[in-house]
């Protein structure tokens, strides 16, 4: 038996996995720095360290992993990248693992796929009970392309699973093209990219037409060509959803045109723009009252009657929450209908800041005042949704 596979570091590995997953981490941190070996989680978000072994385990650690990944483990010098399938605390979690050579190691991040993410239901995202009805109708259409937008880790791709949930009937065929594929969706034709031999989306965008979608998820607009190959999908009878990194709704559009689209095009394909962020719930165990602070107040533009009326809450930090005053994660969200009020806008090439001015005198929710409402609620914090809004 290998140093790697010897039975004192099976067990630490799984341990540090089972406690992982009972955090409902969703990536886990091996690194190796000048001072000593680290392990860490990220939960909810925020990184957090867990106990980490003696140094001279790190070697046999990693070696454990890439058996366990199909890697090479003799290999160093090169980033690789595998998957691991092991059961956990009686259920079956699914580990993308990606390694990076650094000056003093191997770093190793494996990213916990929860399967829990591919059957959530459009009400569980955060989405309030009154808007649901706005993105349900974008599922009527037979055609047109919906973004969705936000930065990376800001739940995109579990969106537009719910969105592909919604649309997955037999009478249906849905296909999506995604870098990776991270989760196994029944029903729905799911190709991954290898632009290692040339499959990148665009490559696999213009087979896909051939294979007579009705539903294309394209996991995210990165060139030109992707994007005029997903407009031009739309305009043919397909209905494309696919992201875009901006930091509003509105930005998508100018996103679009900046990459040479034509604006003429957008006005006829893009039916709607969907913002999103994810803010930390506040634990439940220890949530209470508290005063925003002034900077608080001014961020958010607070007046004498909201602060007389709301009370805001905050999470002081219980053994249940790790002492982060945190529980869970919710989203918020910006949906821009784009109407034919906003079309003369885009067609004159307005810049973002117009685009996002028109669009709320039109009735647009805002990611910060949407914030604000789940603040009012006791959902989360001022401070939460003032660091996920930073422009």
């Amino acid at each position: 038996m290998s140093a790697g596979a010897s039975a004192p570091v099976v067990q630490l590995l799984d341990a540090i996995l089972s406690e992982a997953v009972e955090l409902k981490a969703s990536d886990v941190h091996f690194e190796v720095f000048p001072e000593g070996f680290k392990v860490r989680a990220r939960v909810d978000g925020v990184v957090r360290d867990l106990a980490s072994p003696p140094e001279e385990l790190f070697s046999p650690i990693v070696s454990r992993i890439k058996v366990l990944a199909g890697l090479d483990v003799a290999e160093n010098r090169v980033p690789q990248d595998g998957r691991i399938r092991m059961r956990i605390n009686g259920k079956d979690v699914d580990f993308r693992v990606s390694t990076l050579p650094t000056v003093t190691g191997e770093s190793v991040v494996l990213r916990i796929l929860d399967k829990g993410n591919i059957d959530i239901q459009l009400g569980e995202l955060g989405i309030w009970e009154e808007d649901i009805h706005l993105y349900q109708s974008l599922l009527e259409f037979t055609n047109g392309m919906i973004l969705v937008t936000g930065p990376t880790g800001s739940g995109k791709t579990t969106t537009l699973y719910a969105f592909l949930r919604e649309l997955n009937q037999i009478h249906r065929k849905l296909i999506t093209v995604e870098d990776p594929i991270e989760y196994d969706l029944p029903g729905v034709v799911q190709v991954p990219i290898n632009p290692k031999i040339g499959l990148d989306f665009a490559v696999i965008l213009r087979t896909i037409l051939r294979q007579d979608p009705d539903v294309i998820m394209v996991g995210e607009i990165r060139d030109r060509e992707t994007a005029e190959i997903s407009i031009h999908s739309a305009l043919t009878g397909h209905l494309v959803f696919s992201t875009l990194h901006t930091n509003n709704a509105p930005g998508a559009i100018t996103r679009l045109i900046d990459m040479g689209i034509e604006p003429y095009l957008i006005t006829a394909t893009l039916r709607a723009v969907i913002a999103q962020r994810l803010v930390r719930r506040i634990c439940p165990q220890c949530i209470e009252v508290y005063e925003p602070t002034q900077a608080e107040i001014d961020a958010f533009g607070l007046d004498e009657d909201e602060l007389r009326e709301g009370r805001f809450f905050k999470g002081v930090g219980c053994e249940a929450c790790g002492g982060s005053g945190y529980r869970g994660r919710i989203g918020i969200f910006e949906f821009l209908g784009v109407s034919t009020e906003l079309h003369p806008l885009i067609l004159d090439r307005i810049s973002t800041e117009g685009l996002f001015r028109r669009a709320k005198e039109l009735g647009m929710v805002s990611l910060r005042e949407d914030g604000l409402r789940k603040v009012k609620m006791g959902l989360t914090t001022l401070e939460e949704v003032l660091r996920e809004t930073q422009l």
